[in-house]
């Protein structure tokens, strides 16, 4: 396994809108190979999700692992999904701060949909389909965002929650945890 070079906001590739793959290309030792870089990646650079195109391929592929410390969070099991696909299921919507390893020490304020429903493959080819909710739902969106050549920038509707990683944690991270916990006991997640 190798970690992979992660894109920087202003790179073309994140504005790329990512190609699907297939399932035979899903299972070649050349694309399980770059699935465990994925990974190792992202465990590298503690994220929560990280796309192909983050690191200059820009194939609908992403994986996502939400793990402690946050005691605010769900765990979420490793997934690998291959051409995802997210809706929404009802109205509801919840701001989320997010962050991002292509947007270093930034944070913002991102509406995402409380209730989705993710369709697509797993790593073997698998059919995958999954009702997401709360915060888990929100790491879902932002991934599958990525695949669209969609930053959490793009989405922030109100600017004056940019802010950096280090004001983030001074001045809005205890609002913020608070928030995340009402979130995850309404919906569990």
């Amino acid at each position: 396994m190798a970690l992979l070079k992660i894109a920087q906001v202003g790179h073309p590739v994140l504005r790329e809108c990512a190609r699907p793959v297939t399932r035979d290309e899903l299972a070649t030792p050349e694309l399980q190979r770059f699935v465990d870089d994925l990974v190792e990646t992202m465990r590298d650079a503690g994220g929560a999700g990280l796309a192909a195109s983050q690191v200059y391929r820009p194939i609908r592929l992403c994986v996502l692992e939400l793990r402690a410390p946050h005691s605010f969070r769900p765990e979420w099991p490793l997934t690998v999904l291959a051409n995802p696909v997210v809706k929404a299921l009802g109205e509801e919507r919840f701001d989320n701060y997010e962050g991002c390893l292509s947007v270093p020490e930034l944070r913002a304020r991102v509406p995402r949909w409380a209730h989705i429903r993710v369709r697509g493959w797993n790593r073997d080819g698998s059919d995958f389909e999954r009702e997401i909710r709360g915060i888990t739902a929100g790491t879902f969106q932002h991934e599958v965002d990525h695949l669209d050549g969609t930053l959490y920038l793009d989405r922030v509707t109100e600017t004056q929650s940019i802010c950096t990683a280090q004001n983030f944690v001074r001045y809005r991270e205890q609002e913020y945890v608070a928030r995340a916990r009402e979130i995850v006991a309404r919906h569990g997640s």
